[in-house]
């Protein structure tokens, strides 16, 4: 499945759209450019042959010290019991203000709405075209991004000591 399934993107993407494929591990494992990410989940998800009907999860990966995060998105067709994953992968200069971006797929899948929000929350990756991004399990008013590698524990919030 997965080399029709690659042809077949290409097909209809173009070559461009792929970054590598990663067959060594239990799933196969999709390395695409950003700008295609949208693109791509809707193809998977609406093409009858393929039927990805289901995200089960979204999470963020940061290789610091590098100036790098991957958005890594594991996904299922349920009727054709099959399992995708597909990575993009972000530089960015890791500053609050300007945080790596990546198209949200809350638009193929509603459950990504949850998902990119905790990997906002967390690691401070930004979706854009997301409904609502905003902090699901910290407070609105906490700095920083926990998951990230180079976070740095505060040392007190609001008064109330941290240690």
């Amino acid at each position: 499945m997965i080399g029709e399934l690659k042809e077949h993107i290409i097909n209809t993407f173009g070559p461009e759209a792929f970054v590598r494929v990663e067959e060594s591990s239990l799933q196969p494992i999709f390395v695409l450019k950003v700008d295609f990410i949208v693109d791509i989940c809707m193809f998977l998800r609406d093409t009858e042959e393929y039927y990805f009907d289901f995200l089960s999860n979204i999470s963020a990966v940061d290789y610091f010290p590098e100036n790098k995060f991957t958005v890594v998105y594991h996904l299922a067709s349920i009727p054709y019991q099959k399992q995708l994953v597909l990575k993009v992968e972000l530089t960015n200069e890791r500053k609050d203000d300007n945080l790596p971006e990546v198209p949200s797929v809350s638009s193929v899948w509603r459950t990504a709405e949850w998902h990119e929000r905790e990997a906002y929350d967390l690691m401070g990756i930004f979706f854009t075209g997301h409904p609502d991004l905003r902090r699901i399990l910290l407070p609105d008013d906490w700095e920083g991004y926990p998951l990230r590698k180079d976070y740095k524990d505060p040392e007190s919030y609001h008064g109330i000591s941290i240690k």
